[in-house]
């Protein structure tokens, strides 16, 4: 029986390189983003140059019941899935109260709703099969409150405690749950989050993409429950646990807001 990675958001950025990562350590992969030409793309560069069976599944899982379908026709299809990469997400730059409503719960569905949702259909048939590991994206936003971006930074912070509390209730069951914390990334996030400008980002020397996925899927191989990516973020998360709360979050605002 064949058995498949399943990555999310797998058409651009961090998504795609890690599928590269599985396809080039052989694994047949299920790639999951909207865009059907860029996963067109992706599929065709794998099968090219790798020997996996690539399959592409058009999803918007910002919607509500998008990730319940997927699962149906994953099902339908009879395909067994052994790894899971919940990539899929964006971000918002603004105050709260000026964002709409529509676009942050949007957000909310898919950094966290459909990241469950897909975790909880198929992880029994991985702990029935005693094998398969789950990668979830997070975020260094994951530790700590993040003024201007709050939805996001708490929505992050979801996937963080929700992995870890999951990695804890099935330790010894063969299956494992990574939560990969990068900071901020060379990748098409920062426009579409309207960051350019956040001091976070701006005239900033940028880890790649590449450089986040191969540490995350080298991570998920050994069984990390988590995974923070470059030396700086490990002590910038660190640190944040001996600072008064207050402290936080004027500090996570000070380096958000535009220069």
């Amino acid at each position: 029986m064949k058995k498949y990675t399943l990555v999310t958001g797998a058409s651009r950025g961090i998504g795609r390189e890690l599928a590269l990562n599985f396809a080039s350590n052989g694994n047949n992969l299920i790639l999951v983003a909207r865009s059907e030409d860029d996963l067109k793309d992706l599929a065709e560069l794998i099968e090219n140059n790798h020997q996996v069976e690539t399959k592409i599944m058009t999803a918007d899982l910002s919607k509500m019941g998008a990730a319940k379908n997927l699962l149906e026709q994953i099902e339908k299809k009879g395909l067994t899935i052994e790894n899971l990469v919940n990539n899929a997400g964006f971000g918002l730059f603004g105050k709260f109260v000026n964002i709409p409503v529509e676009k942050q719960i949007a957000m909310t569905n898919l950094n966290c709703t459909a990241l469950m949702e897909l975790m909880h259909g198929l992880l029994p048939k991985m702990l029935e099969n005693k094998s398969g590991r789950i990668l979830n994206v997070a975020s260094t936003a994951s530790f700590e409150p993040g003024p201007l971006m709050a939805t996001y930074y708490a929505s992050k912070a979801y996937v963080l405690f929700l992995s870890e509390a999951i990695a804890e209730e099935i330790s010894d069951s063969g299956v494992s749950i990574t939560a990969l914390c990068p900071g901020p990334t060379r990748s098409s996030f920062q426009k579409e989050a309207h960051l350019e400008d956040s001091a976070m980002i701006k005239n900033k020397k940028l880890p790649t993409a590449k450089e986040v996925a191969d540490f995350g899927y080298k991570a998920c191989m050994k069984g990390k429950r988590v995974a923070i990516h470059g030396i700086k973020n490990w002590f910038l998360v660190q640190s944040v646990r001996f600072l008064p709360r207050k402290m936080v979050t004027k500090l996570v605002k000070k380096m958000t807001k535009a220069i």
